[in-house]
């Protein structure tokens, strides 16, 4: 439990040594009938899901009282939710709220760090702070949600690439490019490069969902370890500003990025089968391991039909069986194509440590 003195959050809809159960993603019976649910249930447990999106962290700072463990109605996010829709791990994103924050930034999203934290600490049974890709397997057989700090805004680094530093050293794993002066619509500046070259070496991961077309394409080429979109879906299905053209996920997609479709209205439709033809077009464009899941839980978003909360994740993979999903491409798209990049960022970050130093660069001499 956690007593926070703040206003109500309302939802919408359109590692320790001691020895914890697996219980985590036990498969239960579900006698609904539905065959594809059932087959969606018994897959999942084998293959959980990694959540790209999940905007708690924000959305219980307006919660005067709250318990995670018990369940927590005020919110789209729980434990028992996230057993219930076989969720393993969780990106919990450090973003700003809407609105200037000026000199503030690099404040606010250290302020959030703490109340992770602060969650965490009052809720040990349920959920685990991560670092590594190894470290979300070991929540996961602990029975614990892995929870991975990130995606954060890029402001909060306040141009500066020490702050970034001590960022990553207190768990940022995930760093939005878009919004800063070093990555805007002509691409990134000189600074912008070195901040992703230094992110590299730390193992911090670039998200450039809302990026500029020449931001992406510049980070898609420059960075050694793939890049993420954590909350974008197909332009060409639906003109949201922040999903994809065909051309950017076949980019995104030959250099083994991960496109995160979210699960909102706004972005991807207001049904479990508009996601699902998301899914499909990104998956036909860009191919099978450049496809997540992204549930934008807790963000104010309004999500479609059946799929209003962490526990509903089972549908969406019912409807994708339907369509003829393999098991190989939906285990890469619950969890695989996660652990990858993960993975694959953690091993870049130690080969460059031992070849590049930590770089002192300033944006005054680089960008004037």
């Amino acid at each position: 439990m956690a007593d926070l003195q703040d206003d109500i959050h309302t939802t919408t809809e359109a590692g320790g040594d001691d020895d914890v159960p697996d219980v985590l993603f036990r498969e239960e019976p579900h006698p609904s009938g539905d065959e594809d649910l059932s087959r969606a249930h018994t897959l999942l447990a084998a293959h959980p899901v990694a959540d790209g999106y999940s905007g708690l962290p924000w959305a219980l700072r307006h919660l005067p009282w709250y318990d995670l463990e018990l369940g927590e109605a005020a919110v789209d996010t729980d434990v028992p939710r996230l057993r219930e829709g076989h969720v393993a791990a969780l990106f919990w994103s450090l973003h700003l709220p809407e609105g200037p924050v000026g000199d503030r930034a690099a404040a606010a999203t250290l302020e959030q760090l703490d109340q992770v934290r602060t969650v965490i600490e009052a809720h040990t049974e349920g959920l685990r702070l991560v670092r590594t890709a190894g470290q979300i397997i070991d929540a996961r057989n602990r029975g614990r949600v892995a929870v991975v700090l990130g995606p954060a805004h890029g402001a909060a680094l306040d141009d500066s690439l020490g702050i970034l530093r001590i960022l990553h050293s207190l768990g940022l794993r995930v760093l939005t490019l878009s919004g800063t002066a070093w990555a805007g619509e002509t691409g990134l500046t000189r600074f912008g490069e070195e901040v992703v070259r230094e992110m590299n070496r730390l193992g911090v991961v670039a998200d450039v969902s809302g990026a500029s077309a020449a931001t992406i394409e510049r980070a898609v080429a420059l960075s050694r370890t793939p890049v993420l979109c954590t909350r974008s879906a197909a332009r060409a299905l639906r003109p949201h500003p922040a999903n994809l053209p065909d051309e950017l996920l076949a980019a995104l997609g030959a250099a083994k990025g991960l496109c995160m479709v979210p699960l909102t209205a706004e972005q991807t439709g207001p049904t479990v089968r508009d996601v699902a033809d998301h899914l499909d077009h990104v998956r036909d464009v860009a191919g099978p391991e450049c496809v997540g899941l992204s549930g934008t839980y807790d963000s104010g978003a309004v999500h479609p039909r059946d799929l209003a909360d962490a526990s509903r994740y089972p549908h969406l993979v019912a409807e994708l069986l339907r369509r003829g999903w393999t098991e190989t491409e939906l285990a890469l798209l619950t969890w695989g194509n996660v652990q990858r990049v993960l993975r694959t960022a953690d091993f870049t970050a130690r080969v460059a440590q031992q070849r590049r130093e930590a770089s002192t660069a300033r944006i005054t001499d680089l960008d004037g």
